[in-house]
């Protein structure tokens, strides 16, 4: 059974700060799991400290006399992984003027530290799942089976369920890695960690440069705690050092921090764009039903427009009480005058050239009046129907194209069921 004093032993010894309880599991985990060969998966984000952990596993397992060596695979490129992992004879390959001994051979009685496993090549990962199975080995450029005796410990800082589901990692691999479990919490989900770090930060920095430490009032440190730190651990120390460097006044409060924090990101909380998907089809929908829509209102401003021109010629022309009527047609306009200040009040706003020439024209034709008024209110009539017809010609399609499942021919209609389902009653379809 190990106590909170032992925990805490061991958060002195290799200068871990905190008391989440996120934190203290994490480290018990790493304390059960050390006397024991098995092997280790440590998970969390970047700049979380989960090298910290390896070590914490090492030194208190029965290999601590043994080497330890931590490797960052997404630093090895590609093509010289293996041979720094598993080592290469001479003239396996170009610049192979002599033999070289892989880590794996090097650490033999020890532990092996492999960062960012989610980065090591599809190749390399089953080089790696042989010795992890059986602990033997093969050379670059070798034919010959060697053994060792290893330890292994990974860490990553992203999804490998995800990376398995992607292709990108082997999955029998991922099940080997993760006999025992890690997880190492996020800077902002430790709570008045945060506090305790940049405390030790910052006088750590006021030693190195000679300077008074920052002192944080109750506002700065809310603040602090509240911040999200997407590069955790490092982001904190970084800051720190910017402020102890920076700041004359030693006393911080909330406003001079606030211009070290970075903002945050917001992108995750914008809206999906329109028309967005996988489907062909379903994007052509909703690209045409945008279309309509951009249509519709189209048509609804020219129905008004000519109400206006119809309302203008039997008034006599444009006064205050039909421009307050029709104010929707005239809000984008950049007028040269305003609404304030009726047109009548300026006579020569009164009539529009275009209407006094019109209605000039009428005086010598007898049926003028009443086949214009006709003409736009069947024109406004025929423009709606016909509008109407096509979108329920298009839910006809759509029903026919997937065997009346109104599911699936809303999804490509890109609109609810429920509205398609209403729009279905309004026309009548069968």
């Amino acid at each position: 059974m190990i106590t909170p004093a032992e925990i805490q032993s061991v958060k002195q010894r290799y200068g871990i700060i905190g008391n989440s309880p996120l934190l203290n599991q994490a480290i018990l985990v790493a304390m059960q799991a050390a006397p024991t060969d098995m092997t280790v998966l440590i998970t969390g984000e970047s700049g979380s400290g989960k090298e910290s952990f390896s070590k914490i596993i090492h030194s208190l397992s029965l290999r601590k006399h043994g080497k330890f060596i931590a490797i960052n695979c997404g630093a090895i490129p590609e093509g010289t992984i293996d041979s720094e992992l598993f080592g290469h004879e001479k003239g396996s390959f170009t610049g192979a003027h002599e033999a070289r001994k892989g880590y794996f051979e090097v650490t033999d009685g020890g532990s092996i530290f492999l960062d960012e496993i989610g980065e090591m090549p599809l190749g390399t990962q089953a080089r790696l799942l042989r010795v992890l199975e059986n602990g033997e080995f093969i050379k670059v450029g070798s034919s010959k089976v060697q053994k060792t005796n290893v330890r292994v410990i990974t860490a990553t800082n992203v999804n490998l369920l995800k990376a398995v589901e992607k292709g990108k990692f082997r999955e029998d691999l991922y099940y080997r890695l993760n006999t025992v479990p890690i997880f190492v919490p996020p800077l902002r989900e430790r709570g008045e960690d945060v506090v305790l770090l940049f405390r030790k930060f910052t006088g750590d920095f006021s030693e190195k440069y000679h300077v008074k430490p920052i002192s944080l009032d109750a506002d700065a440190q809310n603040i602090l705690m509240r911040y999200g730190f997407p590069g955790n651990i490092r982001q904190l120390k970084n800051i720190a050092e910017q402020i102890s460097l920076l700041e004359e006044n030693r006393d911080v409060n909330a406003q001079t921090l606030s211009k070290y924090l970075p903002a945050e990101s917001s992108a995750s909380r914008l809206p999906m764009a329109l028309g967005s998907g996988s489907s062909g089809d379903h994007i052509d929908f909703s690209e045409r039903d945008l279309l309509y829509k951009v249509l519709f209102d189209m048509k609804k401003d020219m129905n008004d427009l000519k109400k206006l021109v119809l309302e203008s010629y039997q008034n006599g022309g444009i006064n205050s009480t039909i421009m307050q009527k029709h104010q929707g047609l005239f809000e984008d306009m950049d007028s040269g005058f305003s609404q304030k200040e009726p047109m009548e009040s300026n006579p020569s706003y009164s009539v529009p050239l275009v209407l006094e020439t019109q209605k000039s024209n009428a005086l010598n034709n007898e049926d003028y009046e009443e086949e214009s008024i006709e003409d736009i209110v069947h024109e406004e009539d025929d423009n709606s129907l016909s509008l109407e017809k096509k979108e329920k010609e298009m839910i006809v399609r759509a029903l026919r194209k997937h065997n009346n499942k109104r599911k699936y021919a809303a999804s490509d209609l890109g609109i609810s069921e429920r509205t398609l389902y209403r729009k279905i009653k309004q026309y009548e379809i069968e």
